[in-house]
C-alpha cells in the first residue's frame, strides 16, 4: 500500500518517545511516526502514481501544522482499537487532502469528511488506558510542512520526497 505522508519533525518523534513508557499496555506501539495525507491503496503502477501525485501537487504551498493534544479512536474504521494518537491541526493539510481526493479515489470511512489528521502512537488494548492518556497534557508543537513523502507501507520506507511549495 502506498500513501502520501508528512514526515514529522524531531520534536514530534521525541514526544512520541517520551510517551512510549505509557503505551506498554497496548498491542502494538509505533516505532516510526508519520502523518498520512492520502492513502492510495495497492498499486502495481508506482511510476505512474508518482507522476500523478507530483502533477496534482504542482502549485501546492508549504503550510503549518500543529500538534496540541493526545486523543483516541475508540472504534477505528480499520484495524484494532483503541488507537491512541497525537492530534494534528492544519487548515493547509485539510486543503491538500481535499485536492488529492478530488484527483484520486477516496477511501471510505477514513478520507474526505472522515479524515482526521493524526500521528498514531499505539493501537489495541484497554480502552480505559487509552482514555487516561487523552487526559495527559502536552506542550504544543508547531512546524512548517515543506516536504511530503510517498510511502511504501510494505517496506515501511519512503519511495520519493516532494518539496513544498511544489
Amino acid at each position: 500500500m502506498y500513501s502520501l505522508n508528512v514526515p514529522v519533525p524531531g520534536e514530534v518523534a521525541r514526544l512520541a518517545e517520551q510517551l512510549r513508557p505509557s503505551l506498554f499496555q497496548f498491542d502494538s506501539v509505533r516505532d516510526q511516526h508519520t502523518l498520512v495525507v492520502k492513502r492510495f491503496g495497492n498499486r502495481d503502477d508506482y511510476d505512474r502514481l508518482e507522476m500523478q501525485v507530483r502533477t496534482t501537487l504542482v502549485g501546492s504551498p508549504a503550510f503549518e501544522a500543529r500538534i496540541s493534544e493526545i486523543d483516541c479512536f475508540e472504534n477505528p474504521a480499520r484495524g484494532d482499537g483503541p488507537v491512541v494518537y497525537l492530534t494534528v491541526e492544519s487548515p493547509g493539510l485539510h486543503e491538500l487532502h481535499r485536492e488529492l481526493i478530488a484527483e484520486f479515489d477516496r477511501i471510505e470511512d477514513i478520507e474526505g469528511d472522515d479524515y482526521v489528521p493524526h500521528v498514531t502512537l499505539a493501537r489495541g488494548g484497554n480502552p480505559d488506558v487509552a482514555q487516561q492518556l487523552t487526559e495527559h497534557d502536552i506542550d504544543p508543537i508547531t512546524w512548517n510542512v515543506t516536504r511530503l513523502q510517498l510511502w511504501d507501507a510494505t517496506y515501511e520506507e519512503p519511495t520519493a520526497t516532494i518539496s513544498l511549495p511544489a
